[in-house]
């Protein structure tokens, strides 16, 4: 089994790709431009495999909402191009998508399962769900992860670190921390979600499955249990998401059921606290 594995070098790519069985090709930027569909045509019908795995995406949340263009370049119409070529080689096509195909229903308190109607808040989820449903209309094998609020070993490259990365390095500047508590979500380590992705590729499966840690908490609490995890003494100032003022609306409750997921695997993932303590363990210190 071939699987070729596009934004390879990613926190998400670098922690699936040696879990993943097979001859496993890793792919970056480097090998293809996403929003070129000769490019990726070109690579993948040299290489014919059997599974790609899409862990490339533009995930700028506020940047998206002034150049809405490059978001739906990359989110949405490489992806429709990535999902017709999967479907014209016959290879089964993985897409990690997000949390933030939610947001509209401001009301909601229950997490969402795969089967409820999505309603995005920002230019960014608008353009992951319409990816989504490109790859539905277009590639008959296909798996959609859902996922949320990752952080992973390796940091993310175009955001110049992760949120846990961020935190711990705004404390050691000693600079005040405010941190947004009004937004409750799921943080998600790249490893766990990693081993859930392979858990269900080997399974086969096909359709759309959350994938994250287990439990929820806001952005503040999450941020509290970094500093606590990690031993550092600072105490985090709790804001509204009006008081931060981010230019992109942020869905206010996104937690996704894990209830598929646990059906399909027959394994619960780890609390979200647990693997923050697990990340911190196996986080390199500079990668502080």
């Amino acid at each position: 089994m071939k699987i070729a594995v596009l934004g390879s070098a990613g926190q998400l790519g670098r922690d699936l790709v040696p879990r993943l069985p097979g001859d496993v090709v890793p792919l970056t930027r480097a090998d293809f431009d996403l929003a070129q569909p000769s490019q990726i045509q070109q690579v993948l019908t040299a290489l014919k495999p059997d599974i790609v795995v899409n862990c490339a995406a533009y995930n700028f949340v506020d940047k998206a909402e002034t150049e809405p263009e490059v978001a739906f370049a990359v989110n949405t119409f490489a992806v429709r191009s990535l999902a017709q070529i999967c479907q014209t080689i016959g290879a089964f096509l993985v897409q990690f998508s997000t949390d933030y195909v939610f947001g509209l229903d401001a009301s909601r308190t229950t997490p969402w399962s795969e089967t409820d109607h999505p309603g995005p808040v920002s230019m960014y989820g608008l353009s992951k769900l319409a990816g989504e449903d490109a790859i539905r209309m277009t590639c008959e094998r296909h798996l959609i992860i859902r996922t949320c609020g990752l952080y992973g070993v390796w940091g993310s490259g175009g955001k110049g670190g992760n949120f846990v990365q961020t935190m711990l390095r705004i404390a050691a500047q000693g600079k005040p921390i405010r941190v947004v508590g009004d937004q409750r979500c799921t943080p998600s380590f790249t490893a766990d979600v990693a081993d859930a992705t392979v858990a269900l590729i080997q399974a086969g499966v096909i359709g759309t499955v959350n994938v994250t840690n287990a439990g929820d908490c806001s952005w503040f609490e999450f941020a509290s249990h970094i500093f606590a995890t990690a031993g550092v003494a600072v105490e985090p100032t709790a804001i509204t998401t009006k008081e931060f003022g981010a230019p992109a609306k942020r869905p206010p409750y996104s937690v996704l059921a894990l209830d598929r997921l646990e059906q399909l695997t027959g394994k619960r993932p780890r609390p979200w606290r647990d693997a923050v303590a697990a990340y911190l363990r196996e986080r390199p210190a500079n990668r502080a």
